[in-house]
């Protein structure tokens, strides 16, 4: 099982410690040995057709993320933000633009290439879980495994690993009714981290949690980028979670600023 500071038995101590410090400072820019994704984003657009009505929701957006960046996105209600989350994570495609993945642009993948690089190299954690509710927690963690045809021995020990960084590990087998919200969010965090992805995307992930299991995820989020260098993306309203990034994007007009 996995060990460390973020294990439930580790050396470091549990979960709780580690995510127990009071307000923290920016996290500290990405080191060069990072394994996360280097995301080039040039001349981005997103436009709707609303009853002949032409809604331009991205317009021309150019971004740059180092791997192993930690980066919140912000802005008004309404802007655009969860739709560049979803351009970027390959849910929904640009209207025009390219989103390079370590060099590949991967707008000119098939649908096919497209399914297997998003469940391979991109983790989401959205607002809402999405925990399939008849499953047990390390049943949902494992579903990117067995989709991905892993071996359902090494799929299972993976997940069982993941919950247990998570600090789950005592939960494996309760189903998502018999969890609290924040458990419920870290089944889906644990969930997204399953493959090991270079890119982490999380959109409004601690929108629905109270004050307190809200700044444990955000605590266990940064803790996670350094240990594992992912990318990591968050678009949120909260401005301590923002202000603790290392970049801070704000989003004005279907285009993207950053905050000094």
């Amino acid at each position: 099982m996995a060990s460390g500071a973020l294990t439930a038995k580790g050396p470091v101590g549990t979960v709780r410690d580690a995510m127990a410090s009071p307000q923290a400072p920016a996290e500290p820019r990405p080191s060069a040995k990072s394994g996360g994704a280097h995301l080039v984003v040039k001349d981005l657009w997103k436009v709707f057709d609303h009853g002949g009505r032409r809604i331009e929701v991205l317009r021309g957006i150019d971004m740059d993320i180092e791997p192993g960046a930690l980066v919140s996105i912000v802005g008004a209600s309404g802007v655009g933000k969860s739709t560049l989350l979803h351009v970027l994570g390959t849910l929904d495609v640009p209207t025009r633009g390219n989103i390079a993945f370590d060099g590949v642009d991967v707008t000119s993948l098939s649908a096919g290439g497209l399914a297997s690089f998003r469940n391979q190299s991109i983790g989401f954690v959205f607002q809402f879980h999405h925990l399939l509710p008849e499953f047990t927690a390390l049943e949902n963690v494992m579903m990117p495994g067995l989709i991905a045809r892993w071996p359902r021995k090494e799929c299972t020990a993976r997940a069982v690993a993941m919950l247990e960084r998570v600090g789950l590990y005592e939960r494996l087998h309760h189903r998502p009714g018999e969890l609290s919200g924040g458990e419920q969010q870290r089944v889906a965090l644990a969930r997204a981290l399953l493959l090991s992805p270079r890119l982490l995307l999380g959109d409004e992930p601690t929108g629905n949690l109270d004050s307190r299991t809200g700044q444990d995820m955000h605590n266990l989020f940064f803790q996670l980028n350094r240990e594992l260098g992912m990318t990591l993306l968050l678009v949120t309203h909260n401005s301590e979670l923002a202000g603790r990034a290392y970049r801070k994007l704000r989003m004005i007009d279907g285009q993207v600023v950053e905050e000094k």
